[in-house]
């Protein structure tokens, strides 16, 4: 599990799969948590406290985001006492290139 500044990210890495639970929202409406979604790979970065979901096996297609961290560059706030693996930010497709893939 990890965590940005907008969502929760679940990771089920027996079945390859990945959801969000978005934060700030009225957790009792539908739209409140993502469906299940595939993903082909998961890589930390340490140093940037940023991570990327690959969503195809080429790694052509990618969530980045970053984990909420005390005194987060991202959005200005506090990490929770309690969540040793928060992340910050709302998570944005971008392209990556073949030779990035995990």
């Amino acid at each position: 599990m990890l965590e940005s500044c907008h969502s929760t990210w679940i990771f089920d890495a027996t079945r390859m799969r990945f959801r969000r639970i978005l934060k700030g929202l009225d957790l009792d409406a539908p739209s409140a948590s993502t469906a299940w979604r595939p993903y082909f790979g998961l890589e930390l970065d340490d140093s940037s406290e940023s991570f990327v979901v690959f969503l195809n096996p080429e790694g052509s297609r990618l969530l980045r985001s970053w984990r909420h961290v005390e005194h987060c560059p991202q959005c200005g706030g506090e990490a929770p006492q309690s969540s040793a693996s928060m992340n910050c930010a709302a998570p944005r497709t971008a392209e990556a290139p073949a030779a990035q893939i995990r």
